[in-house]
């Protein structure tokens, strides 16, 4: 559209505040952006001359105009930010986050039980969270039950069912982990009571849990129960110790969200700390992509409402480094001057510097934007470290992984010139083993990776790494001299917990310096071939690939099969057990289902 067709049209914008979305010739969504006034806005693209080449790009592509009409600036915004997450269009900020986020859920049942999901559901359970990471969330579970005893069955514990004594006490009642709902031995709102602990612990107020506990303490000591007012006392100090492990920021600072960002060329960083009485509960650094001339302030505008609306924040007071548009409802922008929430912004800051310290250390470990001579150098020390004959610009590194001692598959990931070569990468589903044996899994997998190669007359790596140590070296090494390539492609183990090397035949070990170029580089390559192998497994899991040998005994379903595998962790620990430690878990008539087919 030139400026003269839209003159033609600039009549017909409205002057009142609202959005506006501009689109090609084929209909496609190019931008979406807000205005106090929409034509003075729009007109303002085809009347200045713009020196930047994106902005330049995206008037030239604009053949279709449309907008809405809000009541105010602020509808505006929050419009404005909800089309560029739906759409993304092409020439709008593009925030780099796609990642899912843990909750915790509070079950909607009777004596609700607590745990970790990943999937947010309208079923009437509470969800807190979400949180930046799934370590985190097991540690808060971890804690949590040190405390609050809860049950972790499944059983349908309705005050029917209990009157009925349909149920029994199991171990996790006689650790002390229960309290024994089931058999009617804890009321409903004494559970409660403990799943609101539960919630002020989450937002860090432990100060009332532990004045509770300090008076259960003393009113112990005064009945003379000595050994359960210690056991209150260790609660307390366990407590106290976490609460001062917590950053707490100040007692004088309620609940804030405090945001900093660090802008380089095109990209922005944005680190968002979310503060609950006085306590850091979350820190995430997210990554943006800006398209036109957007400000910082126009970035970090964007971000605030994106990550608020991401962490379901509900504080009333927004800490940034300048002011920002402010768009919401009975909201606080502060831009601090000295004090604890100037420190906080301190903070946040040196978040956003680190979080851009690590991703340009990652690039430079992965020779990710090197010139091919600083990659070669890399390739260069690792070929004088390892004493190859060859220089190795290509390295294969294999891994297996199961899950739960059961359902094997491999991974193989390609490196060339020191980066990824992801085309190449391959998974295996093992096919000529049965059960869990990493030597013969990674046998067949390597052989059947270089017969293809051979076959196919395709170029052989110059290093292959197995990950797994000298038990797995000696079985890949088996496929190679099958495969007459022995003296071919050197061959080496890395041990998974010291990160030794291993060659084939030597008795011993040797390490390279833990921060040498080359051991970066074998890392990487490590850490590479375990994050790819883990995804196809969870993807095969989740699909229901997997075919379970427990389900194949007739009278046992998957939910059985599932309990016995998190209860013995493998197929082998099921098969070894006695009739009795089996009925415990899953009922006597089951157990003797299992126990007969293993012992027939």
């Amino acid at each position: 559209m030139t400026a003269k067709q839209f003159q033609d049209i600039a009549h017909t914008i409205p002057l009142q505040p609202g959005i506006y979305k501009y689109f090609d010739e084929k209909k496609e969504l190019l931008y979406v952006g807000k205005a106090k006034s929409l034509r003075k806005r729009i007109s303002s693209y085809f009347t200045k001359t713009y020196t930047g080449y994106k902005t330049h790009e995206l008037v030239q592509r604009i053949q279709y105009i449309e907008f809405t009409i809000v009541d105010s600036e602020q509808d505006a915004f929050l419009l404005e930010n909800s089309l560029i997450k739906q759409f993304q269009p092409r020439f709008n900020i593009n925030l780099k986050d796609d990642k899912s986020y843990p909750y915790i859920v509070i079950k909607k049942e009777s004596f609700p039980r607590i745990f970790l999901t990943r999937r947010k559901i309208n079923d009437g359970s509470e969800y807190l969270g979400p949180f930046t990471s799934a370590g985190r969330v097991r540690e808060l579970i971890s804690f949590i039950r040190q405390f609050i005893p809860l049950r972790t069955c499944k059983l349908n514990l309705t005050q029917s069912n209990i009157e009925k004594n349909k149920f029994k006490v199991c171990l996790e009642y006689h650790l002390g982990n229960c309290k024994g709902p089931c058999e009617g031995l804890q009321s409903e709102q004494e559970y409660a009571e403990g799943l609101q602990q539960i919630k002020q612990m989450l937002k860090g107020n432990l100060t009332p849990i532990i004045q509770r506990y300090k008076k259960e303490m003393i009113i112990l000591s005064a009945d003379l129960k000595f050994e359960k007012a210690e056991q209150v006392k260790k609660k307390i100090e366990y407590l106290e110790n976490y609460q001062s492990s917590s950053v707490i920021v100040s007692k004088h600072i309620s609940n804030i969200d405090v945001f900093s960002i660090l802008k380089e060329d095109d990209i922005a960083y944005v680190n968002y700390l979310m503060v609950q009485n006085g306590t850091i509960v979350q820190t995430h650094t997210v990554e943006l992509q800006t398209k036109l001339d957007e400000t910082e302030e126009d970035v970090l505008s964007f971000a605030v409402a994106n990550l608020r609306e991401t962490f379901n924040s509900l504080s009333d007071e927004i800490v940034v480094p300048f002011e920002i548009e402010n768009a919401f409802d009975n909201v606080v922008i502060t831009v601090p001057k000295g004090g604890d929430k100037k420190k906080l912004l301190m903070l946040s800051q040196k978040n956003a510097d680190y979080f851009l310290h690590e991703i340009k250390k990652k690039k430079t470990l992965h020779l990710e934007g090197k010139t091919d001579i600083q990659k070669k150098q890399v390739i260069y020390h690792l070929q004088q470290d390892l004493q190859l004959p060859q220089l190795p610009l290509h390295i294969e590194c294999f891994d297996n992984s199961n899950f739960q001692g059961s359902f094997p598959v491999s991974a193989m990931v390609c490196f060339k010139n020191g980066i990824p070569s992801k085309k190449d990468y391959r998974h295996f589903n093992v096919k000529t083993v049965d059960g869990i044996n990493d030597f013969a899994t990674m046998k067949e997998v390597v052989y059947r990776r270089y017969k293809r190669l051979l076959d196919e007359i395709q170029p052989l790596p110059q290093l292959i790494v197995i990950d797994g140590g000298k038990g797995q070296l000696s079985a890949a090494m088996e496929s190679i001299r099958l495969l007459q390539l022995e003296g071919e492609i050197t061959v080496v183990g890395l041990a998974k917990n010291e990160e030794e090397i291993f060659f084939s035949g030597d008795t011993e070990s040797f390490k390279l310096p833990m921060n040498s170029e080359s051991m970066k580089l074998i890392r990487y390559i490590r850490d590479e071939v375990h994050r790819f192998g883990i995804t196809f497994h969870r993807n095969k899991r989740s699909r229901g690939t997997f075919s379970n040998k427990l389900e194949k005994i007739k009278g046992i379903g998957e939910n059985t099969a599932t309990v016995l595998l998190q209860k013995f962790r493998s197929i082998k620990n099921v098969s070894i057990q006695e009739e009795k430690a089996l009925s415990k878990v899953i009922g006597d008539k089951k157990a003797k289902i299992v126990y007969e087919y293993f012992h027939k």
